[in-house]
């Protein structure tokens, strides 16, 4: 069964319709992939936007006052005697 000319009918038929199929545009994956990429970089550009705004912006944070109670056994620890003692 050597094909020394042609090739057989079955192959025409797939060569014709090969050469007929066009490029519809993008795929619909890379345009899921793009929309979702483009909101996450969004997402994270506008965080960090609001993160900067927010150092220049807010005022610091106040820290908890340290309670007597601490600032003694602190004192102790260090073998500085506390006053009134």
């Amino acid at each position: 069964m050597d094909y020394e000319g042609d090739p057989p009918p079955s192959f025409d038929a797939m060569k014709s319709t090969a050469k007929n199929v066009e490029v519809q545009g993008f795929n619909p994956g890379l345009i899921v992939l793009i929309v979702v990429g483009g909101l996450l970089l969004a997402f994270l550009v506008g965080n960090y936007l609001l993160y900067m705004y927010a150092q220049k912006t807010l005022p610091p944070k106040k820290k908890k006052p340290v309670s007597k109670k601490k600032l003694k056994s602190e004192r102790l620890k260090q073998g500085v005697s506390a006053p009134g003692e």
